[in-house]
Formats: structure tokens, C-alpha cells, sequence
């Protein structure tokens, strides 16, 4: 009953938190937001790699790695993000904190399963550009909503080298945005509400194999495929009139339109090398496609769509997994590096994220459980070609709960 309830609430809890702004970034205007999520902080802290398998720990972006759970494994994670926006001639600070996953494992012999919510992305801009001088037009924009995923995935352990995985991923959210335009030395100005309801189902497919190089040192590789999907997307707009304190002076019709969006499809191969019950390292690449995101609101003639390129290095150390005497060697310590071209293209300028990536494992005493912390450090975009420059710092948490669960009392 206990277990239930916790769950439950969890439940409940993410619901409630993936439906408020999971970002404060200028370019979630376009597309369908900014993309949230990049593994689980295990992986985040190790620059995005997801190589290893792991017993105790949910791999959500390589369904194979669930083949290898030897627990019920609750996980829950959240990060608390912290950006200067800077421009040519202005700079602004924000903060978000959101709730980033959650999601069960289960094993099942030669089977693992796991299902869960994350987000897939996230809008939250506000951005105004007001002209003093009484001969262009003051426009300001705010967007806020965001997509969401159920998924329920399924790993296979074909043998003790080889795993293949699939994922069923339902994707399900609203993106509303606001746009507001007031000419010179006319009393009021215009307001555009659009909102879009959108949903779609897509699925990831992945194998991940591993051999002993020696009695000490053995290469992991891992390889996860999503083919292209499609996003329903129901679109309704309004445009009114306001006055300068945002009263509707007369509404014109409402209409209604229904498009689809494409969700492009990603391929990413990783390898690395290691003994998996001590250290790791490894690299990742991971590209995705052009998609045809853009809606009608949102659609600028100044901004193309590239390639999604992420290049990733990183991985991590434990002294002594299975010392009995000393908590400090239990703990595990991770980190890496990322390079991204987002695939946004403003005024012929890329828009780049690169950062660094930090993490630590803490064990429970007497459990199999593990409390996690990271922190992300990077720079995203740029000051020039009158664009803007995030510089962002991420905290993020974890919980990693294993108990062997579905066992049948031999007692009772």
C-alpha cells in the first residue's frame, strides 16, 4: 500500500510540474520548444553517454540497457536552472525549477521493463522589443506549455553480451503563445493568441553489446535508432484589439486549423571502454534529421532548420563498489563534456550549446539505492548577429530506490 501510494504521488506530482514553464530560453520560441530531455542525471553528469549497463540504475534513452535491471528500480530526478541572457547592449538572469523525470523498472529475468513520464519540450520565453522613438512598431512575445511522453519500454537479453530494447513513447502537451503590437500615435494595438494542442506516438528501438577485452577491461557499444513520427497538432488563434493597458477593445472570428508536425528521426552509436564495476569512459554521437516543426505562429523568415549534431565524451569512477568498511570508496564520481548544434539557424548563425558536466553518486548505507547530485556548466547561442547568449548553470537531483519487489513471501 505504501509503495502504491508513493507512487501515486510521484505520479501526480510530475504531472502537475511538466505542465508548468520548464524553460526561460529565448529560442523556445521555435519549433516546438526547447528539447528537455538528455537522459537521466547519471548520463547528463557523464556529458550525455549512455554506454553502460547497469542492474541498478533505468537507462531512458537505450530501452536494451533495461535487460540488465536486477531491481525494482524507482527513479525520480529534477534540476534547478540558473541563466544570464546577454545581448549586445542588455543582460537578464532567470531561474526554472522543474521536475525532469520519473519513472519504475522492473525486472523480468531475461526481460526488463520500465515505464515513466518525462518531458520531450519545453516553451517559456517573455521578449519584448519596445521602440521609444515614435517611428517603428513595439512588439512584445510570451510563449509558455510545452510537450510531454508517457513511455513504457521493454529490454531483451539475447545473451550475456549481446541486449536489443524497444520503446513506445505516447507524446501529448499544449504550447500557448501571445503576441502584442502597438504603431506609432495609434491609441491601440493588436493582440495574436494561438494555442496548439498536440499529440502523436513514436517509438525508439536499440541493442547494446559489450566483450572482455582481458580479465580487466571490457568495451561497451551502444546503438538506438527513433524513426520519424508525426506530431497532430490542433491549432486555434484569436486576434483582438487592445488598448495600451491590455483591456480587448472588439474581438475578430476565431479560427481553427489542424496540421501535422514532423518529428525527425535520430540515430546515435556511443563505445567505451572499462571494468563496469569500477570506471568507465566512452564517447557518444548522436544526429538527428530535419524536422517540419513549424507552426503557423511561429514561423519567421530569418530562422532555418540543420542537422541535430551532439557530440559527447565522459564517464566515471568508483574507488571500491563492494567495500564493507569505508562509505568513501561506495561513491561514485562522473563527469564529461558536450558539444551540440542544436539545429536552429538564426540570421545564418548556428545556435551552439556547449558545457561541461559533474556528478556524484552517494550510496544509502545498508541498500542498493543511491542518491545522485549534478551540475552542468555551459554557454548556448551568441551575442552575435543580434542574437542572444545563455550562460546557464544546472543543479540537479536524483533518487535511485532498488528493492526487490513481486517476490513471494516463503514465511507468512
Amino acid at each position: 500500500m505504501i509503495r502504491k501510494f508513493i507512487i501515486g504521488a510521484c505520479l501526480f506530482l510530475s504531472v502537475v510540474s511538466f505542465a508548468q514553464d520548464g524553460t526561460s530560453s529565448p529560442y523556445s520560441f521555435y519549433g516546438i520548444g526547447e528539447a528537455k530531455f538528455n537522459g537521466t542525471l547519471e548520463s547528463r553528469s557523464m556529458g550525455g553517454i549512455s554506454i553502460s549497463k547497469d542492474s541498478t540504475h533505468v537507462n531512458l534513452l537505450n530501452p536494451a540497457g533495461l535487460a540488465d535491471l536486477k531491481w525494482t528500480n524507482f527513479t525520480i530526478g529534477g534540476s534547478s536552472n540558473h541563466a544570464t541572457l546577454k545581448s549586445n547592449d542588455a543582460s537578464a538572469k532567470t531561474n526554472r525549477t522543474t521536475l525532469d523525470y520519473i519513472t519504475l523498472g522492473i525486472p523480468l529475468g531475461k526481460f526488463g521493463a520500465a515505464f515513466g513520464l518525462m518531458p520531450l519540450s519545453s516553451v517559456g520565453y517573455r521578449i519584448n522589443d519596445i521602440n521609444t522613438n515614435g517611428t517603428q512598431n513595439s512588439r512584445s512575445y510570451n510563449g509558455w506549455g510545452g510537450v510531454n511522453k508517457v513511455f513504457l519500454g521493454f529490454g531483451y537479453k539475447v545473451n550475456s553480451n549481446f541486449n536489443v530494447g524497444v520503446k513506445a513513447n505516447y507524446n501529448f502537451g499544449q504550447i500557448k503563445t501571445n503576441s502584442v503590437e502597438f504603431a506609432p500615435n495609434i491609441q491601440n494595438g493588436t493582440l495574436e493568441s494561438n494555442a496548439a494542442t498536440l499529440s502523436g506516438i513514436n517509438y525508439d528501438v536499440g541493442m547494446m553489446y559489450n566483450t572482455k577485452i582481458n580479465e580487466k577491461l571490457t568495451f561497451f557499444s551502444s546503438l538506438y535508432y527513433t524513426p520519424e513520427s508525426n506530431l497532430r497538432s490542433n491549432n486555434t488563434r484569436n486576434v483582438s484589439t487592445i488598448n495600451n493597458t491590455s483591456q480587448t477593445v472588439d474581438n475578430l472570428d476565431e479560427s481553427k486549423t489542424t496540421t501535422d508536425l514532423k518529428l525527425p528521426q535520430k540515430i546515435a552509436f556511443g563505445a567505451g571502454i572499462g571494468d563496469s564495476k569500477k570506471w568507465l569512459f566512452g564517447a557518444e554521437v548522436a544526429i538527428q534529421a530535419v524536422g517540419e516543426l513549424t507552426n503557423s505562429y511561429n514561423s519567421k523568415s530569418n530562422v532555418e532548420y540543420g542537422k541535430r549534431q551532439k557530440y559527447s565524451i565522459g564517464g566515471y569512477y568508483t574507488p571500491d563498489s563492494g567495500s564493507y568498511v569505508s562509505y568513501g570508496k561506495r561513491i561514485t564520481f562522473r563527469g564529461g563534456f558536450k558539444y551540440e548544434k542544436t539545429g536552429l539557424i538564426i540570421n545564418s548563425t548556428s545556435i551552439n550549446d556547449v558545457g561541461v558536466t559533474l556528478g556524484i553518486g552517494l550510496p544509502i548505507t545498508a541498500s542498493l539505492s543511491n542518491f545522485n547530485l549534478g551540475i552542468e556548466y555551459g554557454k548556448k547561442g551568441t551575442t552575435s548577429a543580434n542574437l542572444i547568449q545563455e550562460n546557464y548553470l544546472n543543479l540537479n537531483l536524483s533518487f535511485s530506490l532498488n528493492d526487490k519487489w513481486f517476490v513471494r513471501s516463503k514465511f507468512r
